[in-house]
């Protein structure tokens, strides 16, 4: 008997200590993630989950910091004696308008932009023929070694406005030793974003011996943490990983000079503004710094008030975000169940003409996954990316939209 009432005992225990675990406060669960404690607070964040927390302001003293040069431009012969009126006509039919002092002229041509002849040559060897009114403009300013703000919509040419003036400011610093953080600092919203970006990096770098890696969630660390302990000129990264590698001490910024903030409006929506404080705060203040958005909200005026100095602002187009007019826009209304047999009849008429490819945006990840399925069975090359998908399944499909389809 005395056995029996042990065990019992044992049992109410058990029942008791199970109800206290259950009737734990909302409070407590969502301290350790509400999930029978899978998700704990990691390392970079703080009690209430800042993303670096653990990271300390630097003190800057600008007397001990080394002198470093960012002004390399030298205005090319024909846009320093270009008639004004010239110039202002340019600008006018390229929609391009001006905020700041002593901003130079455009360029009319990339000979004009005085670029060395490695970039030149890789330049004519992409195939463009003339620059874009964001790149016309900005190259001059952000040669000179200006902060500036670079508004202009997608698809404006804005990467190669940051991307080739940094190849020159990187060639002209002292070489990186092992373990060095990076040059120049990319800060994007997004990984694709962020891969596009080191695309453009590669094709222009690689002629001068300019290492870049992309820092962004979704992948191991185990690859990104080996290209910045061997030194990288270039990181292009979004702001939660780099967060993450500078609060471990995998990186540092204190070998930044020159820094770029790429589609600053939609960070700011995405809720980084925090997180890109607290990487600023990391890179000397007398760095160069180059904000680029799609539209112009007080967050973004804000924050280039707070961080850039004397800043000359590039707006190509209107300042508030509109559809791009180079694209024509056809609306059908239909019923639901009309959409797919309107959808196949369309893409008989696009896919007549050779070289041509469609994205097709639909509202839910599972309707995404069907109607590949569906368009797959009826011949169609058909592929699919959502959120769902592994960061390998999503580099796949986008890889194989520029070479397999």
């Amino acid at each position: 008997m005395g056995r029996y009432r042990s065990r019992s005992r044992d049992r109410d225990r058990r029942r008791r200590s199970r109800t206290r675990s259950r009737s734990r406060s909302p409070r407590d669960r969502r301290s350790w993630g509400g999930s029978g404690g899978r998700d704990r607070p990691s390392s970079s964040r703080n009690s209430r989950g800042q993303p670096g927390a653990n990271l300390r302001k630097p003190r800057w003293d600008l007397s001990r910091l080394e002198p470093f040069k960012k002004d390399f431009y030298i205005p090319h012969d024909a846009v320093q004696n270009r008639d004004l009126r010239i110039v202002e006509q340019y600008r006018a039919e390229k929609e391009i308008t001006l905020r700041g002092k002593s901003i130079p002229n455009p360029v009319f041509n990339f000979e004009e932009a005085g670029f060395p002849d490695y970039v030149l040559k890789e330049i004519k060897r992409q195939g463009f023929s003339e620059p874009t009114s964001i790149q016309a403009q900005g190259w001059p300013i952000a040669l000179s070694g200006r902060d500036m703000v670079g508004i202009a919509s997608t698809g404006s040419g804005k990467t190669l406005s940051y991307i080739l003036p940094a190849i020159v400011h990187i060639n002209s610093q002292p070489k990186l030793s092992r373990k060095d953080g990076p040059v120049a600092l990319v800060l994007a919203p997004t990984r694709e974003l962020a891969q596009q970006i080191q695309q453009v990096a590669d094709d222009f770098g690689h002629s001068s011996g300019i290492r870049n890696t992309c820092l962004y969630g979704g992948a191991p660390k185990g690859a990104q943490a080996r290209d910045l302990d061997g030194g990288v000129e270039i990181v292009i990264a979004t702001p939660g990983r780099l967060l993450d590698f500078l609060e471990s001490g995998k990186t540092n910024l204190k070998r930044c000079t020159y820094l770029v903030l790429d589609e600053a409006d939609r960070m700011l929506d995405m809720g980084f503004e925090p997180q890109i404080r607290k990487i600023i705060e990391q890179i000397r203040p007398d760095r160069q710094t180059l904000m680029w958005s799609a539209t112009w909200p007080k967050e973004v005026k804000n924050l280039a008030e707070d961080f850039l100095k004397d800043y000359a602002q590039i707006n190509v187009g209107s300042l508030q975000l509109s559809a791009n007019h180079n694209i024509l826009q056809i609306i059908d209304v239909c019923q639901d169940y009309e959409k797919e047999n309107k959808l196949s009849t369309l893409l008989k008429e696009i896919m007549a003409e050779s070289e041509n490819k469609t994205i097709v945006f639909i509202e839910t990840k599972r309707r995404v996954d069907e109607i590949t399925r569906k368009m797959k069975r009826d011949g169609w090359p058909a592929v699919c990316i959502h959120g769902d998908k592994t960061q390998q399944e999503r580099d796949w499909v986008l890889q194989g939209t520029y070479e397999r389809y």
